[in-house]
């Protein structure tokens, strides 16, 4: 009769080249609903289903874009299980549109070690550099992208040598993969007809942007567990550095992008993501506002336009009960969108 106990690796526990699987997903009219009670995103293609027949001519709604992500990570998440925190991503692109009822496969990889330098009264850690790619049902090539967690030490005291040049992880997006990520057959007019009423801003290069509402994370340790993801300190508060249940990185993202949607309702689509760091921990009922500046903007051959924003948000924490609430910067984010 054996002991067994389940538990996920620690940062000595990993060599590069190491390879981990997860259950695939196949996206449902559940994930959407439940997805869209968290964040409340206005995006118009995922939410109306005869306008995202209308323009991509397939009969199987278009499924949020950030809802791909946020399964993908979920599904990158055995290898860290003991992360502290969530430093990058980087290189992040929706290489293909991806539609309710397809099924994501992601093999995620490690490819650097880097051990963080030794601070007194502080358990060694270390960051795991690792490179996901996800295939759908047909073995296409969804998206490719490179993030870096924080893990625990087994040994508080661990000298591990690991110190691996993480300048290098992970491959910059070219235009050309941006312009290859476009579908060729979309027909964008009838998206330009929805956009009525209040004439949305025309954005243009060097815009600043301030979205002033501000949401409150709720329903974070769910969205975690919709996702498939397994890291324990988003769900144990004993896990997390910080006392408290540490919010999901996807989650504070996700509510991000659905402030910016707000202020772009010709938005069809995110393409991808230049970088994303956390600069800042987010808590359950933190309060969330965004900020955006357009970096570029270019015409595209089949309609629309590439944009890509520096997105910044910012999280305050209503500790003391007082309306007088102290922001800490969380969030700084590129991304390019497009939009019609």
């Amino acid at each position: 009769m054996a002991k067994i106990e389940i538990d996920g690796p620690c940062f000595e526990d990993f060599t590069i080249g190491q390879q981990f699987s997860a259950p695939s997903v196949t996206l449902t009219d559940g994930y959407a609903a439940l997805y869209q009670a968290v964040t409340a995103d206005r995006m118009r293609l995922p939410l109306d289903h005869h306008l995202s027949r209308q323009i991509t001519g397939n009969d199987a709604p278009v499924a949020h874009p950030h809802l791909v992500i946020n399964v993908v990570n979920g599904q990158t998440t055995y290898p860290s299980q003991h992360v502290k925190g969530n430093l990058f991503y980087r290189g992040l692109i929706l290489r293909k549109p991806v539609y309710l009822g397809d099924t994501l496969s992601t093999t995620t990889k490690v490819v650097g070690l880097k051990q963080n330098r030794p601070k007194p009264g502080r358990a060694a850690t270390g960051m795991v550099a690792l490179e996901m790619v996800t295939t759908d049902q047909d073995n296409d090539v969804v998206m490719q992208y490179w993030r870096c967690p924080m893990i625990a030490c087994r040994d508080p005291e661990a000298t591990t040598g690991h110190d691996d040049d993480f300048a290098t992880i992970g491959a910059e997006i070219t235009e050309n993969d941006m312009h290859k990520a476009l579908p060729t057959n979309w027909n964008l007019a009838p998206l330009e007809s929805k956009v009525t009423g209040l004439k949305p801003i025309q954005l243009e290069v060097g815009d600043e942007v301030s979205i002033v509402p501000r949401d409150t994370i709720t329903c974070a340790p769910e969205l975690v567990r919709l996702t498939l993801n397994l890291a324990y300190t988003h769900t144990d508060a004993t896990k997390s550095y910080f006392g408290k249940r540490l919010v999901y990185g996807g989650h504070t993202i996700s509510l991000a992008l659905a402030q910016v949607t707000r202020a772009v309702p010709s938005m069809i689509t995110v393409v991808g993501w230049s970088g994303c760091d956390h600069t800042g921990p987010v808590v359950e009922e933190d309060l969330i506002r965004t900020q955006f500046k357009v970096i570029d903007k270019r015409a595209v051959a089949i309609g629309g336009e590439l944009v890509d924003l520096h997105v910044e948000s910012f999280a305050a924490r209503a500790e003391d009960g007082t309306e007088d609430l102290k922001e800490q910067k969380v969030l700084d984010w590129r991304l390019t969108m497009w939009a019609a």
